[in-house]
Order: structure tokens, then sequence, then C-alpha cells
């Protein structure tokens, strides 16, 4: 559930993990997710279906998102903005980015958008996965986006691994030498807290990881 600790803003969960208190009640776990859900699909994917405007950058006026889901939506008459501020500033991946009363998604974008999100701090090195059959295609052709704008890589193996373990059992790790695509002048921007973004990766900057060591 979702809820807001007068002392400690706002969290998922029974209590505040700082103070320990109960907090104000904003959202059970149904509607969270659903709500949740919905935000991602309109600043990712489609805007338009909720007669929603976004700019060139991907931003969309928080008060129209809350009147427009709140007319297509029954139940959610109670529905604010603090609402939908309180489902990004908890999310756990950063998905989101708030300014002022506009929200946008930082990536996984199916839109055309113009990005343009912060380019430092960037690793020496970030990850991909992909298949065992995916593997060597790659390795030698780079990577390029497919149903989404941009090539999404992960800050470590693990996370790109838990990404890949969505479509397969065993992802291959493929790493990236960020710091020499850089350096070439690739640009790499920071997306979500572990999600960074590029066009596409020559075969160049990549290697195969090995794979981790059995558990004994």
């Amino acid at each position: 559930m979702l809820k807001e600790c007068e002392q400690h803003g706002y969290f998922r969960g029974a209590e505040c993990p700082y103070c320990g208190q109960e907090g104000r009640f904003l959202m059970d776990d149904r509607e969270l997710d659903h709500l949740g859900r919905v935000l991602t699909g309109i600043l990712r994917h489609f805007p338009d279906r909720y007669e929603l405007t976004m700019d060139e950058h991907g931003w969309v006026s928080l008060p129209q998102i809350v009147r427009a889901v709140s007319q297509r939506h029954r139940g959610y008459q109670w529905l604010r903005v603090h609402h939908l501020v309180a489902i990004a500033e908890t999310d756990a991946k950063g998905r989101y980015e708030i300014r002022d009363e506009m929200i946008r998604a930082t990536y996984a974008h199916t839109v055309d958008i113009r990005l343009d999100l912060p380019t430092e701090g960037v690793p020496d090195r970030l990850f991909y996965p992909v298949t065992e059959e995916e593997a060597g295609i790659v390795l030698e052709v780079g990577l390029k986006p497919s149903d989404r704008k941009k090539v999404h890589l992960s800050k470590t193996a693990e996370d790109a691994r838990a990404a890949g373990s969505v479509r397969t059992p065993q992802p291959v790790i493929l790493e990236v030498d960020a710091r020499a695509a850089r350096a070439a002048g690739l640009v790499i921007m920071r997306a979500g807290k572990t999600v960074f973004l590029i066009d596409s990766v020559p075969p160049e900057y990549l290697k195969r990881v090995p794979p981790p060591e059995p558990a004994t």
C-alpha cells in the first residue's frame, strides 16, 4: 500500500521505514498497481488515448492526467496530483521525473520524444542481457533498439540479469565499454536508478561476460 509519513514523506508498505509510524493511507495495493500501469502507459506509450498533450521532451501535465484518469476510470474521483507524485517518488526503479506540476517517464518510450536526461555520472562499464541465440549476432553487428526508441543498458551485471530473466531463464550478459564509447563521442544518458540510454552500441564496445560460478 501507499502511505505518507508527516516527517519522512511518501512510502510503500505498512509502516514508515525511517520512524515506524503507520502514516496516512493514500491507496491500497490494487489501486497502486493499476494506477502505476496507467501512468507508465500514458507517459511511455499512449498519451493520446487519454487525450493528453505530451511535449517534445516527454512532459505531461499532472493536473491534466488526474482529470483524464478520473474521467476515464470509474472509482478514481478521489485522485489528486499528490497521489501521482507519491507513486513517482516511491518508485524503486526511478522510472519518473517530476518538475513543478509536470511529469515524464525517464525511459522505455515507444512514442517519439527528445529526451534531455543527464549525461554525467555514467559508470565506465554497463551491461545488457541477450539470449544465447542473440549473443553471436549482437557481438558481430552491435546493439540496436528493438521495440523501444533507445537501447536500455543496466548499471550492473546483476541488474541486466534480472531484466533479461523476463525473456529467458539464463540470459547471456554483455559488457559495454561505456568509457570508451563516450570517449568516441557516443552519448549515454542516465535514466532510472539503474538504467542508462544510448542510441546504439557498435560491436567494438561489447564483450561477453563469463557466466557466474555455480554455488557450492
